[in-house]
């Protein structure tokens, strides 16, 4: 069985964690809601399902979600010309791709968001599956979207690892069994990405790149040779 790299792609691969958060700030203002910025990016990395009951509680009516949800899509496209790609992810997922993993983008994006992001990472050669929100029911910290990139890759938990920057992305891979690898570029300390039960932790994608031999992404032997 192939050895499987899950990826998250926002806060991991692009730096659109803040946009993020501007963007859902906005939302809420809408509709009359103002809860702290702080707050609103703690909740960065669940989808909208689960961000919206982080973030205004989950006894609140839920009329309003879907127009919330869709006023922030429609915000955060403002910011699409915007977005970047963190140094090194590219050739680090290239990298990967010629050490012999299977790369596999494991998104909370909606399917239009997933593909621009795919436009600007620019690195579409060395990706060999991607999945997003749309594919699944629930969002992380649920392990539906994990469960999903490990069938698309055709992988079983014990030959993947998930990287990724948010406790709910450490939270998913867990649920589903994988470890993960985690990185500060989306705004959350080590402390509470160790705490969620992050395998590694490191300053972000370039940083994981340049000490790439002494992480557990170093040789996908490991993974592959393990039983399915």
């Amino acid at each position: 069985m192939p050895a499987a790299a899950l990826f998250d792609v926002d806060g991991t691969l692009l730096d659109t964690n803040y946009w993020h958060t501007i963007a859902w700030t906005e939302a809420l203002a809408q509709f009359g809601r103002t809860p702290a910025m702080a707050r609103i990016h703690g909740a960065i990395g669940m989808g909208s399902d689960q961000l919206l009951d982080h973030v205004l509680g989950e006894d609140r009516d839920r009329g309003e979600d879907e127009a919330i949800t869709a006023a922030h899509q429609a915000l955060f496209a403002r910011f699409w010309p915007r977005l970047r790609a963190f140094d090194g992810a590219d050739a680090l997922l290239r990298q990967l791709k010629r050490r012999g993993w299977t790369i596999t983008l494991a998104s909370s994006a909606s399917g239009r968001d997933l593909e621009v992001m795919r436009r600007v990472l620019d690195a579409d050669d060395a990706i060999d599956h991607a999945t997003g929100a749309d594919d699944v029911d629930a969002s992380k910290p649920a392990p539906d979207l994990v469960h999903a990139a490990l069938a698309k890759a055709g992988a079983g938990p014990e030959q993947a690892l998930f990287v990724g920057d948010t406790p709910w992305d450490v939270q998913a891979a867990a649920r589903a069994e994988v470890a993960c690898v985690a990185v500060l570029s989306g705004g959350f300390g080590e402390r509470a990405l160790r705490a969620a039960g992050a395998l590694e932790v490191h300053a972000d994608i370039g940083d994981l790149l340049a000490h790439l031999d002494g992480s557990a992404l170093a040789d996908p032997a490991r993974y592959s040779a393990a039983s399915g």
